[in-house]
């Protein structure tokens, strides 16, 4: 039985290891007898993995339902530095995590959970917000170029290549259409940007073809075509539904995405 170990209680051991994924004398652990020192919820963590020019503080809306709902709700602050460290990064991340997960990815998002997923079997459902879902092989720069969509951006010089903002001047309409000018300007200054390794690194696995995966197309959308999202939700099985909303749909629709969320994590038991 593969055992974990939450990461505040490796912290307070103090653990150097990444995420706190080894253990000191004297912290407890559970035991084959069921035995723990934390008690472990009914129903699955909720992980959401944020995309490009954007950050956790966008699912605030969506967090505030699951948690009202009684879900445990984790949120990766994802580095944005490529497919291939990315993925590395939220594996270790998912391993101090106790119990089933349901896994949400947004945009890019959407291809890290696709590739992290796969070796971890208490990763239940994986959900889709606007993302993109790569298969064996495939970048996110592949898909992207599918959309045919002109997305005005800035790119920065930075010691490991080059990394990409969208142009504060178009963030609103390229990516939060439906969000009021406030709001969209408040996001656009905030953006993260993303190292093009996100585009151009290639995806190793497969997730979405053991674990069941939810998607939510949005028709609005002006960063990822919504034909493109169809034809990757399509070829991954997922179970789909559609949605008159721009990419930042966790904000403008936060109802919708927290119930296709919880219809997968409903799933689960």
């Amino acid at each position: 039985m593969r055992m974990r170990i939450p990461g505040r209680v490796a912290l307070a051991a103090g653990t150097l290891a990444l995420f706190g994924a080894t253990t000191a004398p004297g912290v407890a652990m559970a035991t084959s007898e069921g035995s723990s020192s934390a008690a472990v919820s009914r129903k699955p963590t909720v992980v959401i993995v944020h995309g490009a020019w954007a950050d956790s503080s966008s699912w605030s809306s969506v967090m505030e339902r699951l948690r009202k709902d009684g879900y445990p709700v984790r949120a990766i602050a994802n580095p944005l530095q490529g497919l291939t460290s990315d993925t590395a990064y939220v594996r270790s991340y998912l391993s101090t995590i106790d119990g089933p997960m349901v896994l949400v990815g947004h945009s890019y998002g959407g291809a890290v959970i696709t590739n992290s997923a796969a070796s971890d079997p208490d990763v239940k459902a994986l959900v889709y917000i606007a993302g993109f879902i790569p298969a064996k092989g495939e970048t996110v720069g592949d898909l992207a170029a599918r959309s045919a969509l002109a997305i005005p951006l800035i790119s920065t010089a930075v010691p490991d290549g080059a990394e990409v903002s969208i142009d504060p001047d178009h963030f609103r309409e390229v990516f939060a259409g439906d969000v009021d000018k406030t709001t969209a300007a408040n996001l656009a200054a905030a953006q993260r940007p993303a190292n093009t390794k996100a585009v151009s690194d290639a995806g190793v696995e497969e997730a979405f073809r053991t674990i069941p995966s939810w998607s939510l197309i949005t028709r609005q959308d002006h960063a990822i075509a919504p034909d493109v999202q169809r034809f990757m939700s399509k070829r991954a099985g997922a179970r789909t539904e559609e949605v008159n909303a721009s990419h930042a749909v966790m904000i403008s629709r936060p109802d919708t995405v927290t119930r296709v969320i919880e219809d997968a994590a409903r799933s689960t038991r």
